[in-house]
């Protein structure tokens, strides 16, 4: 099983992206802010959007 949910994650930097599943990871919008990311996907026909935030490249992460 592939784990990489995006394969272009440098065009995507510092954004949210939404796709249609974990499975299906074509990317439906992307943007700033997390709940326009999301509604617009909804809006598209996404029953339940899979949505993430992709860092910029170097940023430090703490979980």
């Amino acid at each position: 099983m592939n784990n990489v949910l995006l394969k272009d994650g440098n065009k995507y930097s510092g954004n949210y992206v939404a796709t249609k599943s974990f499975s299906d990871r074509a990317v439906i919008n992307y943007g700033k802010d997390l709940n326009s990311v999301y509604n617009e996907a909804v809006k598209r026909g996404i029953v339940d959007p899979v949505v993430f935030y992709v860092p910029e490249k170097n940023m430090v992460q703490i979980y």
